[in-house]
């Protein structure tokens, strides 16, 4: 008996491994999906005239600022307990903890898999196991070894599930608390956005918030709800950084788009600073005409089919007629195709397309299961320096925008009532 446990702790320390260690990844994309929530503003667009609503709102006439308590202190009264207040408004220790958690994002998961491993390889858990053996044994007396096996295994699944959640009560033990200033500190800036978006009456509205958080869900291949276990099973976090986030960014374009400008010689200074160059791209405004194959492909079905696209090649008149030449023959479908850089098409097409002249349709190519007919309409170079130079122009603007971000929210900051406790 004492070398069939010897074998099964052995075992049961393999088998706890693998599973636990994979549940704990989950983490990993929270963090993701929560950086991806703090993602820069998109540079500033143009500023939009206020509304009748925005012109009339009075100025806000908020306290002089007091912070007579250091921030982080402990609040009483558990997760409803008040931390700070601004401008009369409340953040609980709850939120705090939400927030924290949503910062330490994969490292938590990091270091509970840190810790859960540590716990494996510690004498004491191989010591517990035959423990946990000899307590089935005792009380399931004439049974079989398999029966007495498969009792162990619930009793195993409940001590590695044990070990789990001790593994990541110990990791957030560890993390969250350094997070807490942080914490706080983001979500007083996120209360004084949306109060000076709802003054001037920019709130973000809930379909421009769900497009965001779809978009994180896609990008992670999650469906919205594993987005929102992997969360902890809340969203509201979430919502809340990108609403403040959205709504800010509003407030800024409506206060300060018009005097966001960039001089011709920033934009030059900033191009001849960057590294690297690239070559001139041409981009082809296109149309192609698909004829498909029959099931059972022969020599014969392929030279009718090339036939047949010959006939609509010929009867090609230009980009005008491109749609109604591919009437009338069964299997065959037109495609507008519109604008594309010559880069994206294969050799030796690309070429063809390149040579070609304007309003020409390339001889008929067989493809895997299909003919093809490419024809030209237009073409446009786009010079890379003229590239360089847009984009420069946009990341010259997205700095200004984020610079007049920081010190609107400093000057709200400055203005506010905020209360630590």
């Amino acid at each position: 008996m004492t070398q069939m446990m010897h074998k099964i702790s052995q075992r049961l320390i393999k088998a706890l491994c693998l599973p636990l260690l994979c549940s704990l990844a989950m983490p990993c994309a929270t963090s993701s999906a929560a950086q991806e929530a703090a993602a820069p503003a998109p540079a500033a667009a143009p500023a939009k005239k206020p509304s009748a609503n925005t012109a009339k709102a009075a100025p806000a006439q908020p306290a002089p600022q007091s912070e007579s308590k250091k921030p982080g202190a402990k609040a009483a009264g558990g997760e409803h307990a008040i931390v700070a207040l601004v401008n009369d408004e409340p953040i609980t220790a709850y939120e705090v903890q939400q927030r924290a958690a949503m910062l330490a994002g994969g490292s938590i998961g990091a270091k509970a898999q840190e810790n859960f491993k540590a716990m494996l390889t510690n004498p004491k858990t191989t010591e517990r196991l035959k423990a946990i053996l000899q307590e089935v044994i005792q009380a399931n007396p004439g049974k079989s070894k398999e029966q007495i096996l498969a009792a162990f295994e619930g009793r195993k699944k409940e001590f590695a599930l044990s070990m789990q959640k001790q593994a990541v009560e110990n990791a957030k033990a560890s993390a969250l608390p350094g997070l807490k200033k942080t914490a706080i500190d983001e979500l007083i800036d996120e209360k004084l956005k949306l109060q000076e978006a709802k003054r001037v009456n920019a709130q973000a509205p809930d379909e421009d918030v769900d497009k965001i958080i779809d978009g994180i869900a896609e990008r992670n291949k999650m469906s919205k709800a594993q987005l929102v276990a992997s969360l902890g099973g809340d969203l509201g976090p979430m919502r809340q950084r990108i609403r403040s986030t959205l709504s800010f960014n509003e407030v800024i374009r409506r206060k300060f788009g018009h005097t966001i400008s960039v001089s011709g010689k920033d934009i030059d200074r900033f191009v001849a600073s960057s590294a690297g160059s690239a070559e001139d791209q041409t981009e082809l405004q296109v149309q192609r005409i698909t004829l498909t194959m029959p099931a059972k492909i022969d020599q014969a079905a392929v030279a009718k089919r090339v036939k047949e696209a010959e006939v609509i090649r010929a009867n090609f008149k230009g980009c005008a007629s491109g749609a109604s030449v591919a009437q009338g023959v069964a299997g065959v479908k037109f495609e507008n195709v519109g604008k594309r850089r010559a880069a994206q098409f294969p050799e030796p097409t690309r070429t063809l397309l390149l040579n070609a002249k304007d309003g020409e349709m390339l001889p008929p190519s067989v493809g895997d299961g299909d003919v093809e007919l490419w024809a030209v309409c237009s073409r446009e170079v786009v010079k890379a320096e003229d590239e360089k130079r847009n984009q420069a122009e946009g990341e010259l603007k997205q700095k200004d925008f984020e610079l007049i971000s920081k010190r609107h929210i400093k000057d709200l900051r400055t203005d506010a009532q905020i209360e630590y406790r």
